[in-house]
């Protein structure tokens, strides 16, 4: 890689030009810091001023398992070098960290395509307003792109080394997933996608089963080591076992309304219900307007559900008693129509995280379809979802039409698995398919190399 950037050095500095001006924009127009980056912060500060990982309650900081300690301790460093709260310092770090994965994309495209295609990669990461967007959020889906980058690159190059024997970058890849999933717990598909290839490969070459068998211990030995402590704390400190962190973010006496989840389940297909319908649970108003059509079979489930939701909107909150009847009409929706639950649904969520306008950071309408919102917000969800649609239709076009890509069945399974995945949540939010925009952008260099 470093070859090729000498001697591409000029179209290097200019696209990096590029990619840094993109992302100072969304830094200076369009700053977040969410409700989730407060969390985030709470714990980092606590962690940073008392020595407890814990949120503030009454004025004291109580131990808390919600979140994995990954970006916690990345925003602690930020704090500790630039001063409490100082999240516009995480967000600058940020966007140094999104420049490295462009750089990282570039050298996996070289590896598994070529150098034309790493630089065609280059240009496509550095040019990626979704990348850019969330440097300017404090989250942790810049870093874990970064990191989940940076493990399929090190992946490559350890097949590329199979047979001489060199483990050192199986223990790159290790630590790079490890940071995965420290960030977030869905980190740990794309181990289980390399496992799987790994075993693949192991029923295709058994002449190299001792080498693939040292890999395979090696990257899952250094990936899951860190949760070891973390779970250790967490059965000490909370007294439950939690190697990784709750699926609701709930602490351990909180309770958790399954059956109102369920019930969400049994219709929930676009992000505009998660802002309407599943956030505001609890603490806000649900208006029942929301609601589409197919959250009811007939007159008598409509009834039921409006009453429900007006019981709700009284106190705010979901009592045990208000669950147990959302889980009975979960039950009789599941059981009229099971192919809609467990396939047709879960289908169109996972479309729709890969193909809405990816406009949930900007000041654009949640129901873009209806074209009523003010010119910057209709602009940008426009070009948005266009450019979205570009990228992946570039990626599909890459892999059918563009150079052959080594290892592909890898990149392609940990695709595979991700959307699997994403289709048994509730909540299909776009930002859950960013992961998968590094190998979205190798597919589409490999197309834009060849042409």
């Amino acid at each position: 890689m470093r070859a090729l950037l000498r001697s591409h050095s000029r179209f290097f500095l200019l696209a990096t030009l590029a990619a840094l001006a993109l992302r100072l924009l969304f830094f200076f127009c369009f700053p977040r810091v969410t409700t989730d980056s407060l969390v985030y912060g709470d714990i980092a500060k606590n962690w940073l001023t008392q020595g407890v990982y814990g949120l503030t309650e009454s004025g004291q900081a109580v131990p808390t398992f919600i979140r994995l300690p990954g970006y916690p301790a990345f925003l602690a460093v930020v704090f500790a070098l630039f001063g409490l709260d100082h999240y516009g310092a995480a967000l600058l770090w940020q966007i140094l960290a999104d420049l490295g994965t462009c750089l990282v994309i570039a050298d996996l495209a070289r590896r598994t395509v070529s150098a034309r295609s790493a630089k065609a990669a280059f240009l496509l990461a550095a040019l990626c307003p979704f990348l850019a967007n969330y440097t300017a959020a404090a989250l942790t889906e810049t870093l874990e792109i970064f990191f989940v980058a940076l493990a399929l690159d090190f992946a490559v190059a350890g097949l590329d080394k199979l047979e001489s024997g060199n483990l050192r970058p199986w223990a790159g890849c290790g630590l790079s997933l490890a940071a995965c999933i420290l960030l977030r717990p869905d980190g740990g598909l794309l181990l289980a996608a390399l496992g799987i290839y790994l075993g693949y490969l192991l029923l295709r070459r058994p002449h190299l089963r001792k080498p693939i068998l040292r890999a395979g211990v090696i990257v899952s030995v250094v990936a899951l080591a860190p949760l070891l402590p973390w779970t250790w704390r967490n059965l000490h400190t909370l007294h439950q076992f939690q190697p990784l962190a709750p699926r609701y973010a709930n602490g351990p006496e909180d309770f958790v309304p399954r059956g109102y989840i369920r019930w969400a389940k049994t219709w929930m297909a676009d992000y505009v219900s998660v802002e309407e319908i599943y956030w505001p649970v609890p603490g806000s108003a649900i208006d029942a307007d929301n609601l589409p059509s197919r959250a009811f079979d007939d007159e008598d489930q409509e009834e039921r559900t409006l009453a429900l939701l007006a019981t709700y909107n009284q106190g705010l909150a979901i009592t045990p008693e208000m669950d147990a009847q959302f889980a009975v009409l979960a039950d009789q929706r599941i059981h009229a129509a099971p192919l809609r639950y467990y396939l047709w649904l879960p289908a169109l969520r996972v479309a729709g995280m890969w193909l809405r306008p990816r406009t949930e950071l900007l000041p654009s309408n949640t129901r873009w379809w209806e074209f009523d919102d003010d010119p910057l917000g209709l602009t940008l969800a426009i070009t948005f979802g266009v450019m979205n649609l570009v990228y992946i239709g570039a990626a599909g076009l890459g892999l059918i039409r563009g150079h052959p890509i080594r290892y592909a069945g890898l990149l392609l399974l940990s695709l595979l698995l991700r959307s699997l995945f994403l289709g048994t949540l509730e909540n299909p939010e776009s930002r859950y398919t960013l992961e998968c925009y590094p190998v979205v952008v190798l597919l589409a260099s490999s197309l834009l190399a060849r042409l």
